[in-house]
């Protein structure tokens, strides 16, 4: 099959989220299992002068956005196997960061039809397009639009990719005829709420919908997560499924790591200890062997940062020590900057994000904290496993599918159901009482690390889906 992922972020060449992981890793799997699958995403100006220099100028064409026609340049180059494509202009792209425009419709709008276009000018003939999030919703729109009957582009079947519900790309009504160059009598289709709804025009015209959990596909069905589109998403429900992301086992391996103070693994451990000794000493905490809880993180609220902040002191006092990365909104980086200064040798926090010190935290800690209000999927539970360090997790989207509770002795985590701070309480006394039992506590971690999340289960889900769709 031939099948080919748009997004608007992918790693190594732009990345502010778990978007680009996925889409830097999914893609390549599938590669391995023998279909031919390609990326497309924007060429940013923040795409590194490296990676840039080996890009190949393929043409250039004009791209309509509504009634205007728009320059847009088509690079490839071929990263860990897969190859990409890269959409160019330099008014839409060439800017400091990747959204929070003015006109970031209009730079999403362009970008779905460019993909469209490019397809008449490239030696690739796509079974499957994958959209992801809604920067790419309205590539399905399109198609059914303008597309569908046009020669060369028969039989393409779309999936779109729910990553995050909170961001639909929802405007005004005017955006319809003046940006999308869509006529009024198929309003129909991205009109919700009085708004246009970039996602609802996926949800409406994708042969498939998935999500990046399978709880999170049932999660969305209920108003609590679904942000207002869950009237749509439970009428569209036949469509939905949800397909567990994956890491990437190779970048994210304890016994090849060299960002780490000591290699190790499930079956020899040892260099587990040395990586807390050394994150310790990094971090100016007191040395000693009471466990470190490790946490790195957007602070906002629907982290679950709140919850952290309530019981904060009694998890001190349980003897535990913190070692905390991230940023996010001013009131949470003061409350763990004035906890740091009360209790220096107890918690260290460093502001920003640092992935290199991410890495020895995943490594150097004992247990991992994610008390999550809401998480699609979540990846640092996964890469924390990995690196033997035990997650405490709220049971919601993809944490419920991966962390399952050691109550009986046979889980690989600790976690908690209500959004409580004394539940969430409740399972770190439960986690340092294993903790304190040494035979108990690294049967948990060797269980821990046994754990499979690699990219390859993930891609025989969506290989099974797109073989249901092509009828391969």
């Amino acid at each position: 099959m031939n099948i080919l992922f748009a997004a608007s972020e992918a790693v190594p060449f732009a990345a502010s989220g778990g978007l680009a992981d996925v889409v830097g890793s999914l893609p390549a799997a599938i590669r391995e299992k023998g279909h031919d699958c390609r990326v497309v995403i924007p060429m940013y100006k923040s795409i590194r002068p490296e990676l840039r220099a080996q890009l190949t100028f393929l043409t250039n064409i004009t791209v309509d956005v509504s009634w205007r026609k728009q320059y847009c340049g088509i690079f490839t180059g071929i990263w860990n196997g897969v190859t990409y494509y890269f959409i160019d202009n330099e008014y839409y792209f060439g800017r400091e960061g990747l959204y929070g425009f003015y006109d970031d419709c209009e730079r999403y709008v362009f970008f779905s039809r460019a993909v469209l276009e490019m397809l008449r000018y490239i030696d690739f003939k796509p079974d499957i397009i994958n959209g992801n999030d809604w920067q790419t919703a309205l590539i399905p729109v399109f198609y059914q639009v303008f597309y569908k009957y046009q020669q060369g582009y028969q039989d393409i079947k779309h999936v779109f990719t729910i990553h995050n519900i909170q961001y639909q790309g929802s405007y005004g009504r005017e955006v319809l005829n003046e940006v999308m160059g869509i006529p009024l009598y198929h309003m129909g289709i991205l009109e919700y709420d009085g708004a246009i709804n970039m996602m609802k025009g996926a949800i409406e015209t994708a042969d498939k919908i998935t999500t990046v959990s399978p709880s999170y596909a049932w999660e969305i069905l209920d108003p609590w997560y679904a942000h207002g589109l869950d009237r749509i998403l439970v009428n569209k429900q036949y469509k939905l499924s949800g397909i567990l992301n994956g890491i990437d086992t190779n970048l994210y391996d304890p016994q090849k790591d060299d960002l780490i103070a000591a290699k190790f693994s499930a079956a020899k451990p040892a260099g587990k200890k040395a990586c807390k000794e050394a994150l310790l000493q990094e971090l100016a905490l007191q040395e000693g062997d009471e466990p470190v809880i490790g946490i790195v993180s957007r602070f906002v609220s629907h982290k679950g940062i709140d919850l952290i902040r309530f019981v904060f002191e009694d998890l001190l006092k349980l003897g535990c020590k913190f070692a905390i990365l991230g940023s996010g909104e001013k009131i949470y980086e003061d409350f763990f900057a004035e906890m740091q200064w009360r209790y220096k040798d107890q918690v260290s926090v460093t502001l920003g994000f640092q992935p290199d010190l991410a890495r020895r935290i995943y490594a150097g800690c004992d247990f991992f904290l994610m008390p999550s209000q809401s998480e699609p999927c979540g990846l640092a539970q996964m890469i924390a496993m990995r690196y033997g360090t035990i997650p405490i997790v709220r049971e919601t989207g993809g944490l419920r599918d991966t962390v399952k509770d050691n109550g009986d002795g046979d889980g690989n985590g600790y976690t908690f159901k209500t959004y409580n701070a004394h539940d969430m309480l409740d399972a770190c006394e439960r986690a340092k009482a294993c903790f304190d039992k040494p035979d108990e506590w690294n049967a948990l971690v060797k269980r821990a690390m046994e754990c499979d999340y690699s990219w390859s289960t993930s891609a025989d889900a969506y290989l099974d889906l797109y073989r249901e769709l092509a009828g391969h």
